[in-house]
């Protein structure tokens, strides 16, 4: 396995507090489509609860990417970025990322399984407000292949 099995488990330090700005937040939006007004018009995110324009669900991916930069960085990890693929992406909410908030991503490794010449890394993000509070947890499955 060209992947180092020894990374199940391995917690990695937070990252940098990431302030989200409403021009990220509406920049995003209108990369992937996200025309809902909330997304764009801080009034329109204020008439449904919130202090500032509301980030897209896949907003979560600008955090995570921090974190999976931490682990393709590892000297021992065995990860070869030319070889992985994204495979698979899931959210687990709390409440939505809003422009304003101060975050955090936690990462860790909670699976990593041989397959065949390659591996399949399981890492969950857990991306948390400057209170400590969880907003989504952001789990990604990289599929590494194997030499050629």
């Amino acid at each position: 396995m060209p992947v180092n099995p020894e990374l199940l488990g391995r917690e990695f330090p937070p990252t940098p507090p990431y302030l989200v700005g409403r021009e990220k937040v509406r920049e995003f939006a209108r990369a992937v489509f996200a025309d809902a007004p909330e997304h764009h018009d801080p009034e329109a995110a204020a008439a449904l609860g919130y202090a500032d324009v509301v980030a897209p669900p896949t907003f979560a991916m600008v955090i995570q990417d921090l974190t999976l930069q931490q682990l393709l960085a590892e000297p021992d990890s065995g990860i070869v970025l030319e070889r992985t693929i994204h495979a698979k992406q899931s959210f687990r909410w709390t409440r939505p990322i809003v422009a304003g908030d101060e975050v955090t991503g936690r990462m860790t490794v909670t699976g990593v399984r041989a397959m065949g010449a390659g591996a399949m890394v399981t890492s969950e993000t857990e991306i948390l407000d400057a209170e400590g509070g969880h907003i989504v947890t952001a789990t990604s499955v990289l599929l590494i292949g194997g030499e050629e």
